[in-house]
């Protein structure tokens, strides 16, 4: 028999995890929404992001350290489209998932020479490992609600900068139609690249504050995309929004599965999720039939 307190525990895990699901997710369709690329190695950028920030946090402050592992990942990542993806002449959708591929598998090698195998971890934000929040029995990490306290900031930071900026305006148009965003005068090019810095800075972001909670080590990338990945399908493709509720239930799903089958099936079930959703709603749960069939020009 299971206890409200246990229940309660598999829940908040689960949403923990599924706020970095869901956070890898929005940086999946941010570069979607606006390229048509599916970036695979976004799993990297929360990697990088952690492990960055961990190396300045070395020798700087600790909010200084994840400010700058942001910043660093961020340019890192407009690095890459502005010199290999902007070079591409209309590439396949095959061809740019192999593309992202092997660029995460790169990333991983460099990383594993700079940082090697060791498992590394930011301190805690605030309190320590020791310290616990008591909810009806369940034990919380202070670090937990720094994780859900990023994840809803970041939702309405990005919603806010998509609807009412005028930079938010034109990468929505170029997700919506290239050829009238390029008629209209916006530079596509440019909305490209800052489609792969904020995404590149979001997962940094997510890497850094779920260090303390999960530790960080140079392979995390490829599992955190995959499950990103699931995550951004069964919200919809393109859909920013409809990520975090798609990465919770990813996260719950993973979470509450450890009752009923063994831990080593835990992973699996991100696997079993993105299956389900292609065979019965390929769209996703909150999006349109019509997300990503729009034209597109490389």
């Amino acid at each position: 028999m299971v206890g409200l307190s246990q229940v309660l525990q598999y829940i908040m895990s689960g949403v923990t995890v599924g706020s970095i699901y869901a956070i890898v997710a929005i940086g999946f369709n941010i570069i979607y929404g606006t390229t048509g690329i599916i970036n695979f190695a976004q799993g990297e950028f929360v990697m990088l992001g952690g492990m960055i920030a961990v190396t300045l946090a070395s020798f700087m402050p600790l909010p200084v350290a994840v400010a700058g592992a942001v910043l660093l990942v961020m340019l890192c990542s407009g690095a890459l489209e502005i010199f290999i993806f902007r070079r591409l002449r209309r590439p396949s959708l095959l061809q740019m998932i192999i593309i992202t591929i092997g660029l995460s598998i790169v990333i991983q090698e460099v990383a594993l020479h700079i940082w090697d195998e060791k498992v590394r971890s930011l301190p805690y934000f605030t309190g320590n490992e020791c310290s616990s929040v008591r909810l009806l029995g369940a034990g919380l990490s202070p670090q937990v609600f720094w994780v859900l306290g990023t994840v809803g900031v970041t939702v309405t930071v990005l919603h806010g900068f998509l609807r009412y900026t005028i930079i938010g305006k034109a990468m929505r148009a170029c997700a919506s139609n290239v050829s009238a965003a390029q008629l209209a005068g916006i530079n596509v090019a440019n909305m490209r690249t800052l489609a792969f810095m904020v995404s590149g800075a979001l997962g940094a972001l997510g890497g850094c504050v779920i260090s303390p909670i999960t530790m960080t080590q140079y392979d995390m990338g490829t599992s955190l995309a995959i499950k990103g990945f699931a995550a951004a399908i069964l919200g919809g493709l393109g859909n920013h929004m409809a990520a975090v509720p798609a990465g919770l239930l990813v996260g719950l799903a993973e979470s509450v599965s450890v009752y009923f089958l063994p831990a080593a099936y835990k992973d699996a079930m991100a696997f079993a999720i993105l299956l389900l959703v292609l065979f019965v709603r390929p769209h996703g749960l909150f999006g349109a039939p019509e997300v990503g069939t729009s034209s597109r020009e490389f």
